[in-house]
């Protein structure tokens, strides 16, 4: 497959264009443009310009990833907000505005979105066909996967991943944990009460080719393991896995005090999500375990 693929620079896109590469798919990478001056795919969305070809000769596009958007681990200030929300439902708004115009277009947007979309439900065993919650990350998902419905309803098949806790050695929610957890300093956030939903890079990466390939799959899919934990035994689980003990807790208020409402909506809140569609379709996880995920990353 030719693909084209947003935030090729980031925590996934860095796994998954090797991945896919050595699999014999050629990837481009759609990168930011600094000025008018075009001399390869590129975009600028606070501009509204995206430029998919670059000359003569270019390959048609059978495939687009979309994973470009700004960091939502940080605390949300109300300028933080509005460019979480602008870069990814503005942002893919304007991609799939440009997908539709093409005179060929591709056979399929992977489209990135999140669990965040059904807030937080306790104990609640969520899969694809659960109502969204309420909260800013709810709207945001929510918008977000609505921005695909422009390439929806030309022809283009969309998926719309709603990923989890991607795990990886290099970077994401695992490296900013795990000073803390090497040196025993671990330990649960909160009461430890709340699901985390998490899924292997591994693991994720292989559920981006079996979607490029699976003209069935479509609409949103839960990418997460079949095991979510809750808090208290994932760091517990960390910490056996680097020989170190889980002792600390990290008060709800501290946590709110330092990361505001990000805390209270990605920390706090408990996501138990189910892949239902990946199950549905008997997608082999390498690692459905956290220990042998943790084991195999570290």
């Amino acid at each position: 497959m030719n693909i084209l693929m947003t935030g090729a620079t980031g925590l996934i896109g860095s796994h998954l264009t090797p991945y896919l590469t050595e699999r014999g798919h050629s990837v481009r990478p759609l990168l930011r443009s600094e000025s008018h001056v075009v001399v390869r795919p590129s975009w600028c969305p606070e501009r509204r310009e995206v430029f998919l070809r670059t000359g003569k000769g270019v390959p048609q596009l059978d495939a687009v990833i979309h994973l470009a958007g700004e960091n939502i681990a940080q605390r949300w200030s109300d300028k933080v907000k509005r460019r979480i929300r602008e870069s990814r439902v503005n942002g893919t708004r304007l991609l799939c505005e440009a997908l539709v115009k093409e005179k060929v277009r591709p056979k399929v947007l992977v489209c990135a979105s999140a669990t965040g979309i059904y807030g937080n439900r306790g104990d609640e065993l969520l899969d694809e066909q659960s109502p969204s919650g309420t909260g800013f990350l709810t709207e945001v998902c929510g918008e977000w996967e609505a921005a695909t419905e422009i390439a929806n309803r030309a022809g283009i098949r969309v998926v719309n991943f709603r990923f989890g806790i991607v795990l990886s050695g290099r970077g994401g929610a695992l490296k900013k944990m795990l000073p803390a957890f090497r040196v025993g300093l671990g330990g649960k956030l909160g009461d430890g009460q709340q699901y985390w939903s998490w899924i292997a890079i591994d693991d994720l990466v292989a559920v981006i080719e079996l979607a490029l390939a699976t003209e069935t799959l479509r609409g949103p899919v839960n990418v997460v393991s079949p095991q979510p934990l809750r808090n208290v035994e994932f760091t517990k689980t960390l910490a056996a896995a680097l020989h170190r003990p889980a002792f600390f807790t990290v008060p709800k208020f501290g946590l709110k005090v330092l990361l505001g409402q990000m805390a209270e909506e990605a920390l706090l809140s408990s996501f138990r999500v189910k892949p239902a569609k990946l199950e549905h379709l008997s997608f082999r996880f390498q690692f459905p375990e956290l220990r042998g995920a943790l084991e195999h990353l570290l």
